[in-house]
């Protein structure tokens, strides 16, 4: 993996009960990223560096994940343990507050973080994962129901793991270069990465966790208010997974909100088009010098 810089550090964190591991590099203000399925924080390879001149960026290992812990109950991978892991990460590295950043299952924890914790988020930032209540609305459609017929299946005992396990993990390979627009932006040293996070003891089932226990996510039968919190989204609009009419009607649940789509892009959209996607969140961050 050379895209890994020497000045990037590996710490880990101990807090609700468990073992957190993350990158970190720069200094200053707390930018927090959480990573989606199937990945790990290698995702925000593109956005450390860019970030790590003006805050101390945190790429996080989600709990089940990578190096981070991976608890046996499937109880423990519900919405109200991964909102107090990312309090206790906050406060356990120093911080009242932070920028949060979230993609995919990321952005869910996200989203419920900002609800649970408004205080706690200077602002927050959201790729390819609509707001919860578009997406219990969106859930109820014919189109999205098929989109997401990969849930239904993970809902399976052990059979989602072996089929995952597959061909040295074939199907990982094709989550990131079957759905991606443009396929060069996975190396296979990117890939290579994504399957040994995958490989790692436990990992697995830990991950389809989160899917295993859709329903007690607070993604479905939640009334919702307006949050406060300043909100940009960013969007793939070649999304095979989320469909881009769930984003429509966001403006209704966030005070203060900006949409930035990105066409011939995929759900990989930090990965695949990163420098539109730094260059959005510097505008939305009011960063205006030049990274070289």
């Amino acid at each position: 993996m050379s895209v890994i810089k020497d000045s990037w550090q590996h710490e880990y964190i101990t807090t609700n009960g468990i073992k957190l591991h993350y990158v970190t590099q720069g200094e200053g203000p707390l930018m927090l990223m959480l990573h989606g399925f199937p990945e790990f924080w290698y995702s925000w390879r593109h956005q450390i560096p860019e970030f790590a001149a003006y805050y101390k960026v945190v790429a996080l290992d989600l709990r089940g994940y990578n190096d981070s812990d991976k608890p046996k109950e499937q109880s423990a991978y519900v919405m109200d343990e991964f909102v107090k892991d990312i309090k206790g990460v906050i406060q356990g590295l120093g911080y009242e507050k932070c920028v949060l950043v979230g993609h995919d299952w990321g952005g869910a924890i996200a989203w419920n973080f900002a609800y649970d914790y408004p205080a706690m988020v200077e602002r927050l930032i959201i790729l390819n994962l609509p707001h919860p209540a578009k997406f219990a609305q969106g859930f109820r459609t014919p189109q999205q129901l098929l989109r997401s017929s990969y849930v239904f299946f993970f809902q399976l005992p052990l059979i989602p793991e072996l089929l995952i396990q597959s061909g040295d993990y074939q199907p990982v390979e094709m989550a990131f270069k079957g759905m991606a627009i443009n396929k060069s932006a996975f190396t296979k040293a990117d890939i290579d990465a994504y399957k040994d996070a995958a490989g790692k003891r436990g990992a697995l089932t830990a991950m389809l966790n989160y899917y295993r226990n859709v329903f007690q996510q607070r993604l479905i039968g939640q009334n919702w208010g307006i949050l406060e919190v300043p909100t940009l989204m960013i969007w793939g609009e070649k999304d095979t997974a989320l469909g881009k009419e769930l984003t429509y009607g966001t403006e209704a649940y966030v005070r203060d909100f900006q949409i930035k789509y990105i066409p011939n892009c995929s759900h990989w959209v930090q990965q695949e088009q990163p420098q539109l996607v730094n260059q959005y969140m510097r505008d939305f961050l009011y960063i205006k010098e030049q990274i070289n």
